[in-house]
């Protein structure tokens, strides 16, 4: 059964929903216009051949893109990106991603940004909302299939153990290490956010543990050895090597006898597989693809409930941000973005612009990323909710100056080992709520 992901974007237009009797996508064409995106269309695979899907949205004066996906060269589409304008309720830009290769931007990178993506699973339909133009995206996905690896070690002792290829990803590894031979491996994995473990062998030995930052890293490949070792007269596994979707590695036991790889390209372990007595004899793994960059994680917003709610989205990182002071606290902020192909995206100015104009704070980019926010927010005389009086950033280098009045309520917005890499919150005539999206910091 497919996976039906909500519409992302603007709002308005006319529900369509071209369904997800598919095997999968193989073109899509895009036409934009001045206002945004004018009308989108997809052709899909069914039984082997090409269907054209209807248009979405009008055809008119602009250029038509196209994109295709080489279905039968075994590629096939993971996520959509873009960007949408708030006032209008249109789609800007869009953005394809597939297993293979990266679409360009189509459009303007302006606004605020959507994706649409599902764990360990790719798209086989769309359905929205347009009219004159494209005002959301929504798509239907099914799971990838793992792919499994043949046995590495001893291929006829012990008893067999087998993970499967359901798994999400993995969070730590547990290998038992007696000097000679790995005599015990555990396994914790994930599996749609909880937690599953298995376990095999006998815990003789030094316990090493090696933790993994899963959804924002994998497993990518385990290097080991194997040979005949005494006393227990049979192919055991000798030493383990695991390197993960980051870089890191961990080694564990003694390189000794036929050395081997479990690893494929472009993809993450998700499973083990082999055979087991009071060693560890072989071991074999599951593979699923990589999946794209996990979403950003989105912090509460706080302040007073007055006003409507926006969202700029997450990008790669701030570059600027621009605070408006009035008589009441902070009336108006704008902030200015890169997203992941190096351009600038300046965001929607939220509040009422002073005559005053904006103070700036703009940072050393790429270097410098902010790592929390300090706010207050009080009551205040012509306003019915609370309004943001204070904000004050601090990066990974300096703490900037306080923009506004420090008043009765003050809060910090920040997660530990993450940065901030977008703004959300509500605004009317002035600024009532902040909050942010958090990513893990890699540097």
């Amino acid at each position: 059964m497919a996976l039906k992901v909500e519409a992302k974007g603007g709002n308005g237009g006319t529900q369509w929903d071209d369904g997800f009797d598919y095997e999968g996508v193989t073109k899509i064409h895009v036409r934009g216009g001045n206002e945004g995106i004018q009308f989108i269309k997809f052709d899909y695979v069914k039984d082997g051949k090409t269907i054209a899907g209807p248009v979405h949205g009008v055809s008119g004066r602009g250029l038509t893109q196209t994109f295709e996906i080489n279905y039968s060269g075994k590629e096939y589409l993971l996520s959509v990106e873009g960007y949408y304008e708030k006032s209008t309720g249109v789609i800007q830009s869009i953005q394809f991603k597939t297993n293979q290769k990266t679409s360009d931007l189509m459009g303007f990178n302006d606004g605020t940004k959507f994706s649409v993506r599902a764990t360990r699973s790719r798209i086989i339909g769309f359905h929205g909302f347009a009219d004159k133009n494209v005002n959301s995206l929504g798509a239907y996905f099914i799971k990838i299939p793992s792919t499994k690896s043949a046995m590495q070690g001893g291929q006829n002792t012990g008893k067999g153990y087998d993970h499967g290829g359901d798994y999400d990803g993995i969070k730590k590894v547990y290998v038992t290490f007696d000097g000679t031979a790995i005599r015990h491996l555990r396994v914790d994995f994930d599996k749609a956010g909880q937690v599953e473990t298995h376990e095999h062998g006998v815990k003789i030995g030094t316990q090493h543990e090696f933790a993994v930052n899963y959804p924002y890293e994998y497993i990518t490949s385990v290097e080991g050895s194997y040979a005949v070792t005494s006393p227990y007269g049979c192919i055991v596994l000798r030493s383990l090597t695991f390197k993960t979707s980051k870089g890191r590695t961990s080694v564990i036991g003694t390189v000794v006898g036929t050395k081997f790889v479990l690893e494929s390209q472009g993809n993450a372990i998700v499973g083990f597989h082999g055979r087991v007595g009071s060693c560890v004899d072989s071991i074999g793994a599951y593979y699923t693809p990589l999946p794209p960059s996990p979403p950003p994680e989105k912090l509460e917003g706080q302040g007073g409930d007055g006003g409507d709610s926006w969202d700029d989205g997450a990008f790669l990182n701030v570059k600027k941000i621009y605070i408006g002071q009035g008589d009441v606290g902070i009336v108006s902020v704008k902030f200015e973005y890169e997203n992941d192909a190096s351009e600038v995206v300046v965001g929607d100015e939220h509040g009422t612009k002073t005559l005053l104009g904006y103070e700036e704070f703009e940072l050393d980019y790429p270097s410098e990323y902010i790592i929390s926010v300090e706010a207050c927010y009080d009551k205040v005389m012509g306003a019915e909710t609370g309004v943001i009086t204070m904000l004050k950033f601090k990066t990974n280098k300096r703490t900037s100056q306080p923009f506004g009045l420090e008043s009765a309520f003050n809060f910090v917005l920040q997660k530990e080992g993450h940065k901030i890499t977008g703004f959300h919150g509500k605004s009317g005539t002035v600024l009532h709520k902040i909050g942010v999206h958090v990513v893990p910091i890699t540097e």
